[in-house]
């Protein structure tokens, strides 16, 4: 039964509020926006498809009126993942990119935007080959070193966007100091956390004014729902977003946002077991001769390991290698797998493996993916739930094929 903690004064309300503060990360994923259904009882909340709601007078209806600007299932889900990662408010959307597009609408034109220089190829696309229509400007800066972002700021910069670790060679960013860098400029952080999940990281803690995710990831975590979503603390930036989620009208479905929710109940399970699987393959490919180098913040012999211990709880289920030889060896590989699975996206329960280059960001120039580590010989990982000893071996018999001494 769910904690019955809701009641109707502002007292009992209070209280409400103090005790979900109290409640450990699974069961706010579990209970948080998912109250049985108070006219049935069902434990399970229905899926609500109708577009329009009963208004009672003119103005007056139960907090429902038309699902563009509501709906049941968005509500739940939305409350529930603001909860989960520390917010007051989420707002979902029917993507991640559009969850970007409508981010960037909200700074007007004639702004400015930095951005981490590897950040994933989708976001790239938007800020140069979009945003730049509306007379946004973007500039790439490689964030290593936080201080590097100093002499990026112009007056109209608005909105810093990072993603840490970053898609896909999996570099980290110093959340809290680019936060203060940014804040004293006057503009706003963008954190996209869709690889750790707010189970690893909670980037709102960190200083971030909005974090962001692909709910298709590892929220959703099942690889059937293509979903965005924001959450943010302050009032007057949910306002705007709100207006601007209403207004461009990029929502998701009541079935997509009852799925995610689902999602929601098992992500800290799912996210151990990613983890679990990620640094036992991290540390068989860091043995192996038939690769030049394993990336993945878990390990110590990744050049951020200290940085990626002090800003989350863990280091999740994602990492990339460098197979030795080029295109001809990390196409073999790619061939070979039998139960990893040659596709685009990442975090859902089934192990997933992709060539960057050619695939996820190949809308980069060349010029640009050399400069960002997104070489020929990169191969990223979504390491899946299945049993270890099943993933390493399908591994190992790929990599032999791949790579003839």
């Amino acid at each position: 039964m769910a904690p019955n903690f809701k009641e109707t004064d502002n007292n009992a309300n209070n209280l409400y509020q103090d005790k979900v503060k109290e409640l450990g990360f699974g069961t706010r994923a579990i209970h948080i926006g998912q109250e049985p259904d108070p006219s049935t009882g069902a434990v399970i909340p229905s899926i609500s498809l109708s577009t329009t709601y009963k208004q009672s007078a003119i103005g007056v209806h139960k907090g429902y009126e038309y699902s563009r600007s509501n709906n049941p299932n968005r509500s739940a889900f939305e409350e529930s993942i603001a909860s989960l990662e520390k917010g007051k408010y989420a707002l979902a959307f029917s993507s991640g990119s559009a969850v970007t597009a409508t981010i960037v609408t909200s700074i007007g034109t004639n702004g400015h935007i930095i951005s981490v220089d590897d950040v994933y190829g989708g976001t790239n696309r938007y800020f140069t080959k979009v945003a730049g229509t509306q007379g946004i400007e973007a500039t790439f800066v490689n964030l290593h070193d936080p201080k590097n972002i100093e002499g990026a700021f112009k007056h109209n910069t608005k909105i810093v966007w990072i993603e840490t670790p970053t898609n896909p060679t999996l570099r980290l960013v110093d959340i809290r100091a680019v936060a203060n860098i940014t804040h004293q400029h006057n503009a706003i952080l963008v954190v996209d956390n869709t690889f750790m999940s707010p189970y690893f990281q909670n980037p709102l803690e960190l200083g971030a004014d909005i974090v962001v995710h692909s709910v298709t990831k590892y929220i959703n975590g099942h690889s059937d729902v293509v979903m965005g979503v924001a959450i943010m603390n302050d009032e007057e930036i949910y306002n705007k977003i709100k207006f601007l989620q209403n207004a461009i009208g990029a929502i998701p479905s009541s079935f997509d946002s009852w799925l995610a929710s689902r999602g929601l109940k098992t992500l800290h399970l799912r996210m151990k077991q990613h983890q679990e699987n990620a640094i036992a393959i991290a540390k068989f490919l860091e043995k192996s001769d038939k690769i030049e180098q394993i990336i993945y913040p878990g390990l110590e012999s990744h050049p951020q390991h200290i940085l990626a211990k002090k800003q989350a709880r863990g280091f999740g289920g994602m990492l990339s290698f460098r197979i030795k030889g080029g295109f001809k060896e990390a196409n073999a590989f790619l061939q070979n797998i039998k139960i990893f699975t040659l596709a685009e996206s990442l975090g859902g329960v089934e192990s997933l493996a992709e060539h960057p280059s050619k695939m996820t960001h190949a809308g980069l120039s060349e010029e640009h993916r050399n400069a960002v580590g997104v070489t020929d010989n990169l191969i990223r990982l979504s390491i899946g739930i299945e049993d270890v000893d099943d993933l390493l071996e399908d591994i190992q018999q790929a990599l032999d094929i791949a790579v003839q001494e």
